[in-house]
């Protein structure tokens, strides 16, 4: 019998204490990876979806959330601006690019956005299927929206008024579908895209006006995506925009590093926490060992008696200790992606947004090396011990 068939039998010759070892161990990994992984791909996600828009303008509110309304679509917009007002800023100098975004209704719960082609630019999405929107009422999918509806190009349906399922439909002119996109992993997936002026239209004829007699400065948008021209344009214009006029802007990574900065703190205090249970289940297996080596001493001593060499009684024991955190890192991983997948499912359905799988990353890897000094080192007496058990007094007193 070799020396990994002797530890596997010794592991399993302590069921309890193995098995409390492995659970804490398991459970300290799967917290550990899941955090990870959540935070990377929160990151790697809030970076994509800003990436572009140095401001966003909107009513006055909170700032974070007209971020995460106007820009992932994730809350309830802070109200409407004056199309006068928007116009008068899109004219700035400093100003490249202004995308107008107008919203608030929703066809089983996906919003329905007006907004220009340039939003499509900004995202890099590209057409699966048809073609862009050119005329009121025309309108484009997102991946996820085909998927979960089963609209196709040519199909038309009825928006309904606000941004839940169930809400009360505007029957009074039907949307129909020109153009599916591609999948892209950012906000346009999950979005029914189409022009200002068809969210302006049927909200005209459901208040029982035509659209084109509607007066200008009556209309509104909800909020504006800003590119600035030159850098100057951050200095200056967010403090003018809130200080001189109705409107509030909002610089999209100063919010998500002030939400990162309120998110990691508890983080952290989860990677502690999981870092203790680790560090727990190390202690809990050392103490399995030493106090075996009380049961097995006649054991070890036989072993040596017949042969064995100290450094085979010392392997014997460590390769418990690497077996042990092998499996619980083992185990933990796939509690952990395992858990990242069930986020991501309920994410999906409550926010639109999912998270990818994702292979090991490097702080997974680097948690493994953790995993295995943790074992060798709650090993490492034990050995020591084993390694001295004296041959000849333990066998008379057997």
């Amino acid at each position: 019998m070799n020396i990994l068939q002797l530890s596997i039998r010794s592991l399993k010759a302590r069921p309890a204490a193995t098995t409390v070892s492995l659970l804490l161990l398991t459970l300290g990994v799967a917290i550990i990876s899941l955090l990870f992984m959540l935070n990377q791909q929160l990151e790697e996600k809030f970076q994509k979806n800003i990436s572009g828009i140095d401001m966003v303008v909107g009513a006055k509110g909170s700032p974070l959330q007209l971020i995460l309304s106007a820009v992932f679509q994730i809350d309830y917009p802070t109200g409407n601006i004056k199309l006068e007002e928007a116009r008068g800023l899109q004219r700035n100098r400093y100003i490249e690019r202004a995308i107008p975004l107008a919203y608030g209704d929703s066809y089983q719960g996906y919003r329905l956005v007006g907004t220009d082609s340039s939003y499509l630019s900004l995202y890099e999405a590209e057409l699966a299927g048809g073609r862009r929107w050119a005329a009121p009422y025309e309108v484009v999918l997102g991946s996820k929206v085909a998927e979960a509806t089963g609209l196709e190009v040519g199909d038309s349906f009825f928006s309904a008024h606000g941004m839940v399922a169930g809400a009360a439909a505007h029957d009074t002119h039907p949307y129909t579908v020109v153009g599916v996109l591609e999948r892209s992993n950012a906000v346009p997936d999950g979005l029914i895209l189409t022009s200002v002026e068809s969210i302006w239209a049927i909200h005209a004829h459901e208040e029982g006006g035509e659209a084109d007699s509607a007066a200008k400065e009556e209309r509104e948008l909800t909020a504006m995506l800003i590119k600035f021209r030159s850098p100057m344009g951050m200095v200056m214009l967010p403090r003018q925009i809130n200080e001189r006029t109705n409107m509030q802007a909002a610089i999209p990574a100063m919010e998500i590093n002030r939400l990162f900065s309120l998110l990691g703190i508890g983080i952290e205090l989860l990677q502690a926490i999981a870092f203790s249970i680790i560090l727990i289940a190390g202690l809990s297996f050392f103490l399995s060992l030493y106090s075996s080596l009380r049961e097995r001493k006649y054991e070890l001593a036989l072993m040596r008696s017949m042969g064995a060499s100290r450094t085979k009684i010392v392997g014997l024991v460590v390769l418990e200790g690497i077996l042990l955190s092998l499996a619980g890192y083992i185990l933990g991983l796939l509690l952990g992606h395992g858990g990242l997948a069930l986020l991501s499912s309920l994410s999906e359905g409550a926010y639109g947004y999912g998270f990818d799988f994702v292979g090991l990353t490097q702080d997974e890897l680097l948690l493994g090396l953790a995993v295995l000094v943790i074992g060798l080192m709650a090993a490492f007496v034990p050995a020591i011990k084993a390694m001295r058990t004296p041959i000849s007094e333990t066998l008379a007193q057997s």
